[in-house]
């Protein structure tokens, strides 16, 4: 991510305000505003996979499913994020002052790039750790079928789960949920890249 020049460093309303005037997206963690890269095609493909597969999953129920257009924001941090997916079961999600901004998702997906993996496991995992609702954090591979999920158990601690395309991950919120995996990767061609 390349931070943008703008005038000064803004405040989050500030924020607001300009990032409804662009065409672009931009991400703000603590008054810096940084711009997003365009994605691959396979990137997007994962990430409308998984849109799919919990749109179906969660249909008629109290969770809301959000692809990559819906900012989150994480209030502990002076941030606003678009994550690649965000899943919501918090009524505080569900009203008017949420309309810009997501605060309370328990599941985060992100799909990885070379120029954002560094980023998407390090610092922007460090910001999502502060959101107290958030227990699952699934990061994607675009070059070859493999994830890895972060769990957050009962005391609290961040634990990795490696995934092939072969497993099936078992999500029990917000009701028990068999999610294989090779569904993230149903149309997706990896070429020689993902055969090794």
């Amino acid at each position: 991510m390349n931070a943008v020049l703008t005038p000064a460093r803004m405040t989050p309303d500030e924020y607001l305000a300009w990032e409804d005037t662009q065409e672009e997206r931009h991400e703000y963690v603590g008054g810096e505003i940084f711009a997003m890269v365009g994605a691959r095609r396979q990137h997007e493909m994962i990430a409308g996979n998984a849109y799919l597969f919990w749109r179906q999953a969660l249909r008629g129920g109290p969770c809301q499913v959000f692809a990559s257009g819906m900012k989150l924001r994480v209030g502990a941090a002076n941030a606003f994020i678009y994550p690649d997916l965000m899943i919501s079961c918090d009524k505080r999600d569900q009203t008017r002052d949420a309309d810009r901004a997501l605060s309370h998702p328990w599941l985060i997906v992100e799909v990885l790039s070379d120029s954002t993996a560094a980023y998407d496991r390090g610092r922007k995992f460090e910001l999502y750790r502060q959101i107290d609702s958030l227990t699952h954090y699934l990061l994607v591979e675009q070059t070859r079928p493999y994830a890895e999920l972060f769990r957050k158990n009962a005391q609290g601690e961040w634990v990795l789960q490696p995934l092939q395309a072969s497993d099936t991950l078992r999500i029990e919120r917000p009701h028990p949920v068999e999610w294989p995996v090779s569904t993230l990767f149903e149309d997706v061609d990896f070429g020689d890249e993902g055969k090794a």
